[in-house]
């Protein structure tokens, strides 16, 4: 098997897009206005409601815009802070304008020069996504959302439903994720090679092995050799 992949798929929010920055400021800012003083910052925040979200997603498959909507109210209540159904409607229009990280557009522009098909593989609606492909402004060979899976990541029924659209093996599959739970687990135990975008240089999970290591997504440019690694950006871990 060559090292060069035919398929690169991406989870895109936290990997593409940054989730973090968004979501964080969206609950910060939610606080905000009902008290004086957060009593915690964005990012401890939105780790909090990660895990409402998580548990959320176990249950019968609803919409995600339903996911958003349901944690956002779970974790308000736990914060003792109002909330209203148009609340959930608010995280939804936020999620739609979230950003690129500033790599993500000319790296996978480069990687498609290289001659790999581009893929998305999100635990989102299809609606909310069409959003997001505007910001990122890219052209994906697929797009899978948990809308078509009935499904939400880590569900292996997600991934094979990857395999199946690219109609390659899951070995020619490289499978680019910033989370374990969601994606680089369930993508190892499935045959697909799998790296780990570690953009905040975090601890490696105990028993992860994922096949790379990159600090961006500069490192998907040094495995396919499309620049010669004067010209690649200093991706700190590779």
């Amino acid at each position: 098997m060559n090292d060069k992949p035919q398929v690169v798929s991406f989870d895109c929010y936290g990997t593409l897009v940054d989730w973090e920055g968004g979501l964080g400021a969206f609950l910060y800012a939610f606080a905000l206005r009902h008290q004086a003083d957060s009593p915690s910052n964005g990012e401890t925040m939105r780790r909090a409601w990660e895990a409402i979200q998580f548990t959320e997603i176990q249950g019968p498959y609803s919409s995600y815009k339903d996911v958003l909507a349901g944690s956002l109210g779970q974790w308000a209540v736990e914060r003792d802070l109002p909330y209203r159904l148009e609340d959930g409607e608010d995280l939804v229009r936020s999620m739609r304008s979230w950003q690129p990280f500033p790599d993500t557009r000319p790296a996978l522009l480069r990687a498609r020069e290289a001659g790999v098909r581009l893929a998305i593989l999100s635990n989102t609606d299809r609606d909310i996504i069409a959003d997001t492909l505007r910001q990122l402004d890219l052209p994906f060979d697929v797009v899978v959302t948990a809308e078509d899976c009935g499904s939400y990541k880590p569900s292996p029924r997600n991934f094979e439903r990857l395999v199946d659209e690219m109609g390659v093996a899951p070995a020619e599959i490289l499978h680019v994720a910033f989370g374990f739970k969601y994606d680089i687990g369930p993508a190892s135990q499935l045959g697909l090679r799998t790296a780990w975008v570690n953009r905040h240089v975090e601890a490696m999970p105990e028993g992860e092995k994922p096949d790379y290591v990159w600090r961006d997504l500069w490192g998907l440019l040094a495995l396919l050799k499309a620049l010669p690694p004067h010209v690649l950006p200093d991706s700190g871990l590779v």
